[in-house]
């Protein structure tokens, strides 16, 4: 997965690239297009709620809709300033006698570690202004960790910008500007009516060259690609590319219905497979950082996994359907309500789950504080537990609450030994070798870099693991070596993929 031009992990399921869609270069074209005078704040409100009769009302063109909506996209600019080490470290820089044969070998003093110095990389995305005040949405990955934001209107002018909050699992950010006036601005619509079929505009900045406009069809709804635990994307054909990311996908009333955020592509490219944020999410989640400069999600503290079929069957349940629990934390909600290894979750609060990602979302949902009965399959038997819904640690808090080992490095992965049965319930030759992931901690590293229970982890590093005893060695001396990260390689439905997992340490 590439963001912003630099390469992360994530889940990838087919033999396209996902790339974010945000430009990172040392120098772009930021182009002026049509500017914003002429618009009030009441005028494009009310233009952009206006219901279009039909279809046929486009025939000609979208050229209404667009100057209705496009005073409020904006370009967003950013810089990330980023230390990078210089000069070379041998491993006898400490050893004078090794660096007085080094001097008397080569004739030149022994490199030495020079200081980091910094490196600043520009970087360009879209973002959409979300009322009058000067709020904007747009990607976290366009403007996390950047030291400057510039917003860049229709007409040229540009003002600054500062972060206001911003989400990582759903890759969604709010900024805000100063412009001294109401500001023109549009309004969400419902993504939940997006029908398959339906025809959108896409408005942003791809690759820094000014705004543009493109037009296509829902080609899907409902997509999880692995981005994240709250997957939940529009997947379109409108012709987005890099720069785009943050800009709005537009209904043709003229409503946000979605988020660009993401495209499938070999080269990186449009090939007209692309994703927004469902504005639903997108809508909840920006209104929490507006009014708290962060998320608050529920937290169960248990581990989970995907009923299969081959699950279902060896476990006598009737459809391949629910969460089965693969761990669960001390002292978290799940245990002090009595939830074990092997049930299965089949309803929260109410609502059926089929999928693990229903229960995911359907928990985060959830207020901490807020009791909620959960319908589980235990040996067999129905049962209905209630349980106190806790608020989801940050990864901070995770590492702080692992037991305390000196310096023990932690992922956040449970890992059990790749039994012959394993094997067969996951669908795996025989001949596998490899450490199965029982289970993932919420909020850890390994979740963040989208590594899920029932993958398989082949290597750690350049090294094949076969027990979960030498995946932890590995993972303890590669931090001891002083990495900051630990590579590996995991199968996943036959598939494999490379995750870098940072440490966090208790």
């Amino acid at each position: 997965m590439s963001i912003g031009g630099t390469s992360t992990s994530g889940s990838v399921r087919r033999r396209f690239r996902v790339a974010m869609l945000g430009v990172a270069s040392a120098a772009v074209i930021v182009a002026a297009s049509s500017g914003i005078v002429g618009f009030t704040t009441e005028s494009v409100r009310a233009q952009t709620t206006t219901t279009v009769a039909h279809n046929s009302d486009f025939e000609r063109g979208y050229a209404d809709l667009v100057a209705r909506v496009q005073p409020a996209v904006v370009n967003v600019s950013v810089d990330k300033t980023e230390k990078v080490a210089q000069g070379s470290q041998t491993p006898f820089n400490d050893n004078p006698e090794m660096r007085r044969f080094f001097e008397r070998f080569f004739g030149q003093p022994m490199p030495q570690q020079q200081q980091p110095r910094e490196f600043r990389e520009h970087g360009e995305g879209s973002g959409f202004i979300i009322n009058k005040d000067g709020y904007i949405i747009t990607n976290a990955h366009v403007a996390g960790d950047a030291s400057k934001i510039e917003v860049v209107f229709q007409d040229g002018k540009t003002l600054p910008a500062k972060l206001v909050g911003i989400d990582e699992k759903t890759d969604l950010a709010v900024i805000k500007i100063d412009a001294g006036r109401p500001l023109p601005y549009v309004e969400w619509g419902d993504s939940g009516k997006v029908r398959v079929g339906d025809k959108i505009l896409a408005v942003g900045n791809p690759f820094g060259l000014g705004g543009t406009v493109t037009s296509g069809i829902v080609s899907a709804t409902g997509r999880e690609l692995g981005a994240g635990p709250y997957d939940d994307f529009l997947q379109v054909d409108a012709a987005i590319n890099r720069g785009n990311s943050g800009g709005p996908t537009f209904n043709l009333d003229g409503q946000v219905v979605g988020v660009n955020s993401i495209i499938y592509s070999p080269s990186g490219g449009n090939v007209g497979i692309g994703f927004a944020i469902a504005s639903n999410l997108a809508r909840q989640i920006t209104t929490n950082l507006i009014e708290h400069g962060s998320v608050t999600r529920g937290w169960l503290g248990v581990g989970i996994q995907q009923v299969t079929p081959d699950l279902a069957q060896s476990m006598s349940l009737s459809e391949p359907q629910g969460a089965i629990v693969t761990s669960v934390e001390p002292n978290s909600p799940a245990a002090h309500a009595g939830l074990q290894t092997g049930d299965v979750i089949v309803s929260f609060n109410g609502a059926k789950i089929e999928k693990v990602r229903e229960l995911t979302r359907a928990v985060a949902d959830v207020d901490p504080g807020r009791t909620a009965p959960l319908e589980i399959k235990r040996n067999g038997k129905d049962e209905t537990v209630s349980v106190d819904v806790g608020k989801m640690p940050s990864q901070k808090q995770v590492a702080a609450n692992q037991p305390e080992q000196a310096d023990q490095p932690r992922l956040g992965l449970s890992l059990a030994t790749l039994t012959p049965d394993a094997k067969r319930q996951l669908s795996l030759p025989l001949e596998t070798k490899g450490v199965l992931v029982e289970g993932v901690q919420p909020g850890s590293p390994a979740e963040d870099k989208g590594i899920q229970a029932g993958d398989v982890i082949l290597r750690v590093g350049n090294e094949q693991v076969n027990s979960a005893d030498q995946v932890i060695k590995l993972v303890r001396t590669a931090r001891e070596r002083g990495d900051k990260s630990v590579l590996l390689l995991v199968q996943r439905e036959g598939a494999q993929l490379f995750a870098a997992i940072p440490f966090a340490v208790s």
